[in-house]
């Protein structure tokens, strides 16, 4: 279960159902995008630093500020991380 003060970034989730170890690359990601320092103090007790990097590398999802903000912090290269990375789409 969710801590009571986690709900606001999970609007669009049954929160009294949602598990969010079940959910791990989800429930990063949106604590990454959304979260204040006591929902990332929470999110590193809850994940390991290896499965929070994971999602930096690989969460399309991320704003591009957030995830060079994330990138800074954990030290990850930005050509590591597919958020950063340009899309090979043309419109």
């Amino acid at each position: 279960m969710i801590p009571q003060y986690l709900r606001p970034f999970f609007w669009d989730v049954n929160i009294d159902d949602f598990e969010p170890t079940s959910y791990p690359d989800y429930t990063i990601a949106r604590i990454l995008e959304y979260g204040d320092d006591r929902a990332v103090a929470w999110l590193k007790e809850t994940f390991s630093e290896d499965q929070i990097k994971q999602v930096i590398r690989s969460e399309r999802r991320l704003s591009r500020k957030s995830a060079n903000f994330w990138a800074l912090v954990y030290g990850i290269p930005a050509d590591n991380v597919a958020a950063l990375k340009q899309s090979d789409q043309s419109f």
